[in-house]
C-alpha cells in the first residue's frame, strides 16, 4: 500500500484535492445561489437540486472546457513551436513529429515499448496522436455540457424576468455563452503563455518542470 501511495503521489495528491474544491465550490455556491433567490424573492431549493442544476453545471463545465483546451492547445503547439531556454519547450531544431527511430515506433520498438507503438498501420497511427486526440475530445465535451448547461441557466432566467428564451443555437450567439467562454480561454492562454517565458530565467529545484539550478538561461528542454 505505501508503494502504491509513493509511486502515485502526484495523481492521488490532486484527485483529492480536486473532490475537496469541487465540494467547497458547490457549498459556497449554494450558499450564494440561496441568497440570489431570497433577494429576489424566489424560494430556496435543497442542496440536491443545487449540485442537479444548470446553475451549478455551467460554472463547473466552464472550467473543465478551458483548463482541457489550455491540455490541448499545448500538447499540439509544442510539436511544432519552440521556446529558447524554456524547459517546456523540445530542443531548438527538433520541431515536428519527429523519425520513427526518435520516437521509438515501428522497428525502432524497445522491449518495453506498449505493443501500439510496433503494431504499425492505422493502430500505431492513432496511438501516436491519442493523447492530443483524447485531451481534444475531453474539451469539445465539456465545452458542449457548459453550453448545454448555460443555454438551460439562461433561460431559466430569461423566464424569472418574463422575457422570451432563446433556442440551443440562438444561445449559442448570445454575449452570455462568450462572455463566460472567452473570460477563460483568455485566461489560460495566458497562464501557459507566461510560465513558458517564467521558466527561461526562474528555477524550482527539483521541479521537472524547472530546469536545473545551474543551466543556463538559453538551455532549452533542460529539466530539474
Amino acid at each position: 500500500m505505501m508503494r502504491f501511495l509513493r509511486e502515485n503521489a502526484l495523481s492521488l495528491a490532486f484527485g483529492l484535492g480536486f473532490l475537496l474544491v469541487l465540494g467547497g465550490q458547490a457549498v459556497v455556491g449554494y450558499a450564494d445561489f440561496t441568497q440570489q433567490q431570497l433577494s429576489s424573492g424566489g424560494e430556496a431549493v435543497g442542496f440536491g437540486t443545487y449540485v442537479t442544476s444548470s446553475s451549478f453545471g455551467v460554472d463547473v463545465a466552464e472550467n473543465w472546457q478551458s483548463e482541457y483546451l489550455q491540455f490541448f492547445l499545448y500538447t499540439m503547439a509544442t510539436v511544432w513551436l519552440l521556446q529558447r531556454g524554456s524547459p517546456e519547450s523540445k530542443p531548438l531544431g527538433d520541431a515536428g513529429r519527429e523519425s520513427d527511430e526518435e520516437q521509438a515506433v515501428g522497428r525502432h520498438t524497445r522491449d518495453d515499448s506498449p505493443p501500439a507503438a510496433a503494431a504499425g498501420g492505422l493502430r500505431t497511427g492513432l496511438y501516436s496522436r491519442s493523447l492530443g486526440l483524447v485531451v481534444g475530445l475531453v474539451f469539445l465535451a465539456s465545452w458542449t455540457a457548459q453550453s448545454v448547461a448555460g443555454w438551460a441557466a439562461f433561460n431559466a432566467e430569461q423566464l424569472a424576468e418574463r422575457q422570451d428564451t432563446v433556442s440551443w443555437a440562438g444561445y449559442l450567439v448570445e454575449p452570455d455563452f462568450w462572455n463566460r467562454t472567452l473570460q477563460n480561454w483568455q485566461s489560460e492562454l495566458l497562464a501557459v503563455g507566461s510560465f513558458a517565458v517564467l521558466a527561461v530565467f526562474l528555477r524550482e529545484r527539483g521541479s521537472p518542470e524547472s530546469k536545473r539550478v545551474g543551466a543556463a538561461h538559453d538551455a532549452t528542454a533542460d529539466s530539474g
